[in-house]
This record gives structure tokens, C-alpha cells and sequence, in this order.
């Protein structure tokens, strides 16, 4: 294992500069860097799934400022977008309801009503998600894959960790607000960076396999959780500064 952290660690040194964010080299951080607005990040975040390029193409082409606008703005405006899995209608109601809870509260506040009970990442992220369904009071097959569900349960009521999704997009997002260097935002300052799970992709899964830090197949929340902690044997207060390494190195096929 101490071949493993020497490798990513000199990835991790390489990587941690500003051009690792390119048009070359894309990413959804491209954009979401640009904006100090946790709601426009989460965007970013949400809408952070296919090809990194034709993402960023989308990214690029959303006016942001809808999110301040009124709701038959946004609806005029975001007329003929789509991406993907979501529809025009899905694409609109994101934008909507983000702009009803912006004016409510911030996304950090949501977050911390459960996190500074027990720092429990999966159960603030539960409040979160189930907090924009509620805004929402919509449903369809594009919403729901973009916010993502609540998180399954076990009948005492304990999140399950074989069972669910990585949530990656969403480990993603975390990832960016609360851990600060040149590539995350560091804009949630009171969530520790030593909580946070490994945002598992295909790419990472896979490599994580490879590297000898997972030997399950299952690509799932346990998965992710597994990796995190072996990951904390090479940094316990940092374990997912590991991730925009481990992902680049399965991107660019290192192994």
C-alpha cells in the first residue's frame, strides 16, 4: 500500500493547479468555479453526468441569473433547454426551485441542521435532498434522476449503505464546498473535510479495483465508503483529496 500512496500523492501534488480546469480538459468544476453561489454550483454538480465536454457545453449555455428572476422568466427563458434525462419541463423546475429556496435559506444551513448533530454526511445529505423534492412538489423520471431520492432505509430506520447509489454528483458537490485548494471552493467551512465520502464514478470504481483499494464488484454506497476508508490510511483528515486523482488516473487510462 505504501507504492499506492506514494503515486497518488504525487498525483495529487501534480494535479492541484488551475490547469487541470480547461476546455481541454474538461470538467464541471470549470464552470462551477467561476461562481461563489452554492445553488449555481450545485448545478454544476447535479447536471454533472456524460461526456465532461458536452457537459460543460450545456453548463456554459444556462444564464444563471434565472435564479433571481421571476418564475415566468425563467420559464420564457428556459423555454427550449434540455439535457439528457431531463426534459425542458425537468430543466425549468430546477431553475424554480432553486429560486423559491434560495430566497428561503442557504443550502449550507439545510445541510447543518443535521450535520452538527452527529457530522452524519448521509443524513444531511438526506435532509438536503428530500428538502428540494418538497420545494419542488414535482415528479417525473428526470427529477428524480437529477436530484437523485432520499436515501433507502433499513426498517430501524438506518441509512443503507448496500442499497444505495454512490451519489456521486453529490459526493461531488460536498467535495467542492467543503474541502479548500486550487481546484475544490472551500465555501462551507463548517463541515469537516474529514467526513466527506469518495465521489465513486465508473472511472474511480475501476481503479480503485485495480489499485487494490476495493475488492468488491458492486458498484454502490458501500463501495464508496469502503474506499473512503482506505483512504483515510493515507490521510485521516483528508481522504478525498485522493478523488480528482484517482479520477484523472482512470480518465487518461495511467493503468
Amino acid at each position: 500500500m505504501q507504492s499506492i500512496k506514494e503515486l497518488l500523492d504525487k498525483e495529487v501534488c501534480s494535479r492541484n493547479n488551475n490547469c487541470e480546469l480547461s476546455y481541454e480538459r474538461p470538467d464541471p468544476l470549470l464552470v462551477a468555479s467561476r461562481y461563489q453561489d452554492e445553488y449555481i454550483i450545485l448545478l454544476c454538480a447535479l447536471f454533472g453526468y456524460g461526456k465532461a465536454s458536452l457537459i460543460v457545453k450545456f453548463l456554459d449555455s444556462l444564464n444563471f441569473d434565472l435564479l433571481n428572476e421571476k418564475e415566468e422568466v425563467i420559464e420564457k427563458e428556459l423555454d427550449k433547454f434540455y439535457y439528457r434525462f431531463q426534459t425542458n419541463e425537468d430543466v425549468k423546475t430546477i431553475f424554480k426551485t432553486f429560486r423559491r429556496m434560495k430566497q428561503e435559506d442557504s443550502l449550507k444551513n439545510i445541510f447543518l441542521e443535521t450535520y452538527k448533530k452527529d457530522n452524519d454526511i448521509l443524513e444531511s445529505l438526506d435532509t438536503l435532498i428530500s428538502r428540494i423534492h418538497k420545494v419542488a412538489n414535482y415528479t417525473s423520471q428526470g427529477m428524480t434522476f437529477l436530484v437523485s431520492s432520499p436515501l433507502k432505509r433499513k426498517s430501524e430506520g438506518i441509512i443503507k449503505h448496500i442499497g444505495n447509489a454512490p451519489y456521486k454528483r453529490w459526493m461531488m458537490y460536498l467535495r467542492w464546498m467543503v474541502r479548500n485548494d486550487n481546484l475544490d471552493l472551500g465555501l462551507w467551512k463548517e463541515v469537516d473535510k474529514k467526513d466527506l465520502i469518495l465521489p465513486l464514478d465508473t472511472h474511480t470504481f475501476k481503479v480503485s479495483q485495480k489499485l487494490g483499494l476495493l475488492d468488491r464488484k458492486t458498484y454502490d454506497l458501500k463501495s464508496a465508503i469502503l474506499i473512503t476508508e482506505k483512504l483515510r490510511e493515507f490521510d485521516i483528515l483528508d481522504p478525498v483529496k485522493y478523488d480528482f486523482a484517482l479520477y484523472r488516473i482512470g480518465q487518461e487510462k495511467m493503468i
